[in-house]
């Protein structure tokens, strides 16, 4: 956190999210730029103990499919000292089918997740205890990690953010309190994921803010307009990130305009191995920027 802290309105680090054993993502950038990311985005969603394989579809089952067993790439970048962070596409605790993150594949009620002794809420804290028993390793080993749950809460499409700020608070709450207290999970870097104000939960569960942005194609910019409606979140002073990203930011202008973002992530697929959303140029000419942190440049910092 000092670290970003610190590189923050100077430089950014550069990030890509993978979610399969090949990360082919990783390939791609070191054949275009000869470097590499200094944060590395690992996916959870096979994870999830919930996952109906008996009323399902292909693409969900490939998806699945393709992301089992990647914790093992989570293990081998933090062996290389890379920066991690976390995304949890998490299957509703009860019922759902196919893609049952999404709000419309589940009829899992959050509102009486929050609830204690509810059905919805043992399942919630099921999946917690499961997912806790995930992350112990890491913390056993000091490997800290930007925990990103409940990402894009602001939203009604996944069902954590179905039923609204208020319910969206308490499950990001109930999470903290179990794996932090229950658990004593303390190398999680709390990021939090959401552009309304009104969703925020507060400032002694959160140590660094976050959005995801997907901007026109092409549209290489410090995006300081996102930038500064994140400060509107809290009066609290917090590291600012990109959660995620379809169009690679301009870490010239984020420098010579002193816009605070301290990392992005590019999301995975075509939005980081096309030249559908970012060229090859543009690629190459941000991994070579000074004012771009690669795994080259990252200083080892656990």
């Amino acid at each position: 956190m000092s670290f970003l802290a610190d590189i923050s309105g100077d430089k950014i680090v550069t990030g890509q999210h993978t979610q399969t054993m090949d990360m082919e993502e990783l390939h791609y950038i070191r054949r275009i730029t000869g470097k590499e990311p200094a944060l590395l985005g690992f996916e959870l969603l096979s994870y999830s103990p919930n996952i109906n394989y008996l009323d399902t579809d292909d693409e969900c089952m490939t998806e699945v499919k393709n992301n089992l067993g990647t914790l093992r790439r989570a293990w081998e970048w933090a062996d290389r000292k890379g920066l991690i962070t976390f995304t949890w596409h998490w299957f509703s605790p009860l019922g759902g089918r196919s893609k049952s993150f999404f709000t419309e594949n589940t009829d899992y009620d959050a509102e009486k997740a929050v609830i204690s002794g509810t059905a919805e809420n043992k399942a919630l804290l099921s999946d917690l205890d499961v997912m806790a028993g995930i992350l112990r390793p890491f913390c056993e080993k000091e490997i800290p990690i930007l925990w990103r749950p409940l990402h894009e809460g602001e939203g009604k499409w996944f069902w954590w953010g179905s039923k609204g700020g208020e319910t969206l608070k308490k499950l990001y709450r109930i999470m903290y309190r179990r794996f932090t207290e229950t658990h004593g999970l303390n190398n999680l870097i709390w990021v939090w994921n959401a552009t309304l104000r009104e969703c925020y939960p507060g400032d002694d569960v959160v140590d660094i803010v976050s959005r995801d942005m997907y901007p026109e194609k092409h549209c290489h910019t410090s995006q300081s307009d996102m930038y500064y409606d994140m400060l509107k979140i809290t009066e609290c002073p917090k590291i600012i990130l990109i959660g995620e990203t379809g169009t690679l930011p301009d870490p010239e202008a984020i420098h010579d305009e002193k816009v605070g973002w301290a990392s992005y992530m590019t999301w995975s697929g075509a939005f980081c191995m096309s030249e559908e959303f970012s060229t090859s140029d543009k690629l190459r000419e941000v991994y070579s920027s000074p004012f771009s942190v690669t795994k080259e440049t990252l200083p080892v910092l656990y």
